[in-house]
């Protein structure tokens, strides 16, 4: 029996033909971007980015037109599982955001030495050669008093093998106002003790002289320590010992500087670093790279010859050396121009908050609820506890701050009086733009997009 008469198509025609019209796979991946994208990233990345496009057009969220368009666009920028994002947070060096941005000079650099290279290599002679030779000489550069140098993993490991080479079974002497938590649950104290090194507190929380650490210096003495306190600070009534003061007391001074400080900095007048402390007297000075110098991850040690060659012979350095992409971001670092470091502390408040006007009158053109306002930013990874810098942001309602840190140009910044700020100290004026269209991506419930 044959029906007769319709009442127009069937329920489900109109989806079929859609989905009929959605581009096969193997013609996707012959597409040029897509093609191209496959040596880049890799086919099984070009492919999963294919058939979640594909899937939106099965579900009706694009058109089958627009398929090859979504795809490329959710193609990540890298194969690596790191996003690059934009640090609006007023922290210069956030440790969650990796603290210090490498500047252009290391970036290249490090491009530079990703293939083979004469790390460890004398072209001349064609026979071995000291690691990173060219990277230490640029940092005794930066450090006329220091001489010897030796580079680890990071700040941490630099203290560790100094302990290790040097206290191992010996008594490190430390004030009990400088046994520190460096962050996330690792306390110096325990980080000194794995070394086999026994610890010997002397003075108080908040006075220390240099008669305490004389009274505990004896046979059993590896060095004694001093730690700055970078991520908190004691006022009042206080005492600490310097390393001038404790030169004289028959012992190595070692002196943890912590936050990478080379010379002596305009802005930052109460932070250690490392010529000062040398001239002062200190036998050894171990830092950071990637906090106030600018450079990448990685612990420096700076000091006197004789003890860096019992340090760096010790066979731990041979297990937290650093690879040649480190050696070269650095060497870059102290050798190239201004990093983004640099030119964050230096950025003016009046440059940051003619930014802040420009951006903010360009979005409220576009109907965004925003201003341009006054804040202060810190410096952040463990470097100058208490200094605020003078800074300028914009201010978008609360509900942006998820929207922008998950939008497809993550940006973080911080909630501030029930306002989502965007603190301008630590974005680079050529990303002012890419700021901008990331605010403008955000829907708007109001519009209804």
């Amino acid at each position: 029996m044959t029906r007769t008469g319709s009442a127009g198509p069937r329920r489900g025609d109109d989806t079929t033909d859609r989905r009929r019209r959605i581009p096969r796979t193997d013609a996707l991946l012959r597409e040029a971007r897509l093609a191209e994208a496959a040596d880049r990233l890799g086919p099984a990345t070009v492919k999963a980015a294919v058939r979640q496009a594909q899937e939106q057009a099965r579900q009706g969220f694009i058109a089958p037109e627009d398929v090859a368009d979504t795809a490329v666009a959710l193609l990540p920028r890298t194969t690596g599982g790191l996003r690059s994002v934009i640090n609006a947070t007023g922290v210069v060096l956030h440790t969650n955001l990796g603290r210090a941005s490498l500047s252009t000079a290391a970036r290249r650099a490090v491009q530079e030495a990703a293939g083979p290279t004469d790390v460890e290599l004398d072209l001349r002679t064609g026979v071995r050669a000291r690691r990173g030779r060219t990277a230490l000489a640029a940092l005794r550069d930066r450090v006329p008093s220091a001489a010897a140098a030796h580079v680890v993993n990071n700040g941490a490991a630099a203290l560790v093998l100094v302990a290790t080479a040097l206290a191992a079974g010996k008594d490190i002497v430390i004030s009990r106002g400088e046994m520190v938590e460096i962050g996330d649950g690792f306390r110096l104290p325990d980080l000194l003790v794995s070394t086999g090194a026994r610890l010997r507190e002397v003075g108080t929380t908040n006075r220390t002289t240099v008669a305490d650490y004389a009274a505990a210096i004896g046979p059993e003495t590896g060095f004694v320590l001093k730690v700055h306190p970078s991520n908190f600070r004691i006022t009042g009534f206080t005492r600490a010992a310097d390393a001038g003061e404790l030169t004289g007391l028959g012992v190595p001074v070692v002196v943890d500087i912590g936050s990478g400080l080379l010379g002596p900095h305009p802005l930052l007048p109460d932070e250690p670093d490392a010529e000062t402390q040398l001239r002062a007297g200190a036998s050894l000075v171990t830092a950071s790279g990637d906090k106030l110098l600018g450079g990448p991850q990685c612990g420096l040690l700076l000091g006197e010859e004789e003890l860096m060659r019992a340090v760096s012979r010790h066979p731990l350095a041979r297990a937290l050396r650093v690879d040649k992409l480190t050696l070269a971001a650095l060497e870059a670092t102290l050798t190239g121009p201004e990093t983004p470091t640099a030119a964050a502390l230096a950025a003016e408040p009046a440059v940051l908050l003619a930014r802040a006007e420009r951006l903010a009158a360009a979005l409220g053109a576009d109907g965004i609820d925003v201003r341009a306002v006054e804040c202060a930013a810190t410096v952040g990874g463990g470097g100058a506890p208490g200094v605020t810098l003078p800074s300028a942001a914009l201010a978008l309602p609360e509900r942006y701050a998820a929207a922008l840190r998950t939008g497809p140009v993550p940006v973080v910044g911080r909630l501030e009086a029930g306002r989502c700020l965007l603190d301008l100290r630590a974005v680079p004026p050529e990303d002012d733009e890419r700021l901008a269209e990331a605010v403008r991506s955000v829907p708007d419930p109001a519009a209804g997009r």
